[in-house]
Formats: structure tokens, C-alpha cells, sequence
């Protein structure tokens, strides 16, 4: 398959679990189709982007490594990505990643994310947080800021702060998203 075979399919994907996950298994049987998917999914104007964004999203749910051997790919495309639609799988992804780098069981090809990857990643998951981007985005950019906060040192306080400044405007999802972090914040 080819970029122009692949895109011609991403257009029969839905928003179905089990159309996704069809052709995330095609995608993972042939990996030289990962970094042509992410080159889809940067290109914000074109609504395949999106069908991209939910099979990657597939894929990673999957198997990680497919994604942590084009990382350097994946990482460069979030400044990229700012369709709604795209945000959410890019969220999701950025948010396994992250669990898998502080996992006591991360994937058996584990790339460790370099600092540089953790920095574009807390940036891209402060705009989700911060942006006007349904709540999705917002809970997964708060899991991972969570985790990364471990490592670097100023995002506790700068996730803390900016949770309890939009907390009276979120959504009740958003609250008790919000909520749950906090409470692991202030245990710190």
C-alpha cells in the first residue's frame, strides 16, 4: 500500500471501533504506512486528518511500538494538529506514550522519551488544557502533565493553578477530572 492507496482507504474509515481497529491492524502489518499516516494527520485542513488521528489512535491502543519507532515523527507533527477532531486521538496518543515512559512496565522496544520529546509534549498538552477544545483533550493532557510533572519540576504547580482557575467554567467532566488531579496534587 502506498500513501495514495492509503489515503483512498482512510476514507472508508468511520467513526466505528471496529472499522478503526480494522485498519489499524492493515497499517501495523505494513509499519512503512505509520509516518505516511502521521504526515496525513498534520495536515489540519484536509478531514482525512481526523480518520488518520482515530487510526493511529487504533494502532497505539494496540501496540505502542509502532508509534515509539517513529517517535520522533509523531512528536514533531503535534505543532501541527489543532482540528478538534485531530486533537483528541494526538492527546490520547501523547497520553499513552507518557504512561508507558513512567510504567514499572513499559513496552519491551521502549525508546525513552528524550527531554526534548517531554517538553513538546507538555506544550502541546498546555494548549489542549488551555485551548477551546472539548474535554477529551483536556482530561488526557491532564493525566499526562500529571505524569510528567514527575520529572520536570514546574508543571505541578503551573497544572494546579491553571485547574482551579477554570474549574468553576468546566464542564462536570471536566470537574471531576479536575478534581481527581487536584486531589493527587495536593498530596504532593
Amino acid at each position: 500500500m502506498n500513501k495514495e492507496e492509503l489515503y483512498e482507504a482512510l476514507n472508508y474509515v468511520s467513526a466505528s471501533r471496529e472499522n478503526r481497529i480494522k485498519m489499524a491492524f492493515k497499517i501495523e502489518d505494513n509499519p512503512h504506512l505509520i509516518p505516511i499516516l502521521i504526515e496525513i494527520i498534520k495536515n489540519d485542513i484536509d478531514p482525512i486528518s481526523c480518520k488518520a488521528g482515530w487510526v493511529l489512535e487504533s494502532i497505539s491502543k494496540i501496540n505502542l511500538i509502532p508509534i515509539i519507532t517513529n517517535l520522533d515523527v509523531f512528536i514533531d507533527s503535534l505543532k501541527h494538529i489543532s482540528l478538534e477532531s485531530s486533537v483528541r486521538p494526538a492527546s490520547k496518543i501523547c497520553q499513552l506514550l507518557v504512561i508507558n515512559e513512567f510504567s514499572k512496565k513499559p513496552e519491551k522496544l521502549k525508546q525513552k522519551l528524550t527531554t526534548k520529546h517531554l517538553n513538546t509534549i507538555t506544550e502541546a498538552a498546555f494548549d489542549w488544557l488551555i485551548g477551546d477544545y472539548k474535554v477529551a483533550p483536556k482530561a488526557y493532557s491532564m493525566t499526562t502533565l500529571l505524569l510528567i510533572g514527575r520529572k520536570i519540576s514546574w508543571i505541578h504547580p503551573e497544572l494546579q493553578q491553571i485547574l482551579k482557575q477554570n474549574y468553576e467554567s468546566g464542564s462536570a467532566a471536566y470537574k471531576a477530572r479536575a478534581r481527581m488531579t487536584l486531589k493527587v496534587l495536593e498530596k504532593k
